[in-house]
C-alpha cells in the first residue's frame, strides 16, 4: 500500500535528518578542536558521508526510494518517474530534516565548537566550502558530480518506470559506494555538495545557531551548490532519456 503524501514527507524528513546528523557530524569529528577525531582526513570523512547515505536510504527507501535531494526528486519529475507535484513538499521536507540534522550536530558537539576558533572549520561542519573560489568553475563541479550521481540512480534503479524511485531504488550499500567514490574522485574541488538541501539547511542552519565566534554564513556562494546540482540532475535526466528513447524506437 502506498503511503500518503504526507507520511512519504515524513520519511523523506527523517532520512534527511539522519544523513545530515552522521554526514556533517563527522566533519565535526575531524574538524573541531579536541575531538578524539580531529586530523582524521578526507578518506574518513568520505567514507563516512558514504554511510550515511546508507543509513538515510534505509530509513525511507522503502516508503519514497529514498530521493534525499532535491536535485534527484526533480530529476525523476522531469525523467517522467515522478509526479511534479510531488516535488515541492519533497524538498521542503529534505530541507527541514537537513536543518534539524545539522542543529543535532550543533549541539552534539557544542562544548567542541566553543573550543575551535577557526570559524573555517565552523562552518565547514556546516556548508561546502571551495578549495579554490571560482564560483563558475565550481557549480560546474557540482554539477558533474550531481550529473553522475542522477544517472547511476536512474539506469541501476530503472525497473519498468515505476515512479517509486530513488537513490533506495539501487540499494542502500551501493549508493553507499557511489557517494564514496564520488567524494573521493571528484570533492577536492568544491567538498561535494552534489544536493541543495545537504549544503542550504545546514548553512541556514549555521546563520541562525548561537555558534560563538561563528562568523559568515557565506550565502554569495549558496547559489552554487543549489544550481549546480539541479542542473547536473536535469542533465542526468534528459541524457537518460535521450538514451532510452533511442532504445526504445
Amino acid at each position: 500500500m502506498q503511503p500518503s503524501l504526507f507520511m512519504q514527507c515524513v520519511f523523506e524528513y527523517l532520512g534527511t535528518l539522519v544523513l545530515i546528523l552522521l554526514g556533517c557530524g563527522v566533519v565535526a569529528c575531524v574538524s573541531l578542536k579536541k575531538s578524539k577525531g580531529e586530523g582524521a582526513g578526507w578518506i574518513v570523512v568520505t567514507f563516512a558521508w558514504g554511510l550515511a547515505v546508507t543509513v538515510g536510504v534505509w530509513i525511507a527507501g522503502p516508503f519514497t526510494g529514498a530521493h534525499l535531494n532535491p536535485a534527484v526528486s526533480v530529476a525523476l519529475a522531469a525523467s517522467g518517474k515522478f509526479p511534479w507535484t510531488s516535488v515541492a513538499p519533497y524538498v521542503l521536507s529534505q530541507i527541514l530534516g537537513a536543518i534539524s540534522g545539522a542543529a543535532l550536530v550543533y549541539i552534539f558537539y557544542k562544548d567542541h565548537f566553543d573550543a575551535t576558533d577557526d570559524k573555517s572549520a565552523k562552518l565547514g561542519v556546516f556548508a561546502t566550502i571551495p578549495a579554490i573560489e571560482n564560483k563558475w568553475r565550481n557549480m560546474v563541479s557540482e554539477l558533474i558530480g550531481t550529473f553522475l550521481l542522477v544517472l547511476v540512480i536512474l539506469f541501476l534503479g530503472d525497473k519498468n518506470n515505476s515512479a517509486e524511485i530513488g537513490l533506495g531504488t539501487i540499494g542502500a550499500i551501493p549508493v553507499g559506494l557511489l557517494i564514496v567514490v564520488i567524494g573521493m574522485a571528484l570533492g577536492g574541488t568544491t567538498g561535494y555538495a552534489i544536493n541543495p538541501a545537504r549544503d542550504f539547511g545546514p548553512r541556514l542552519a549555521h546563520s541562525l545557531l548561537p555558534i560563538n565566534g561563528k562568523g559568515s554564513s557565506q550565502w554569495s556562494y549558496c547559489w552554487v551548490p543549489v544550481a549546480g546540482p539541479i542542473l547536473g540532475g536535469l542533465l542526468a535526466a534528459l541524457v537518460y532519456w535521450m538514451i532510452v528513447r533511442g532504445l526504445s524506437a
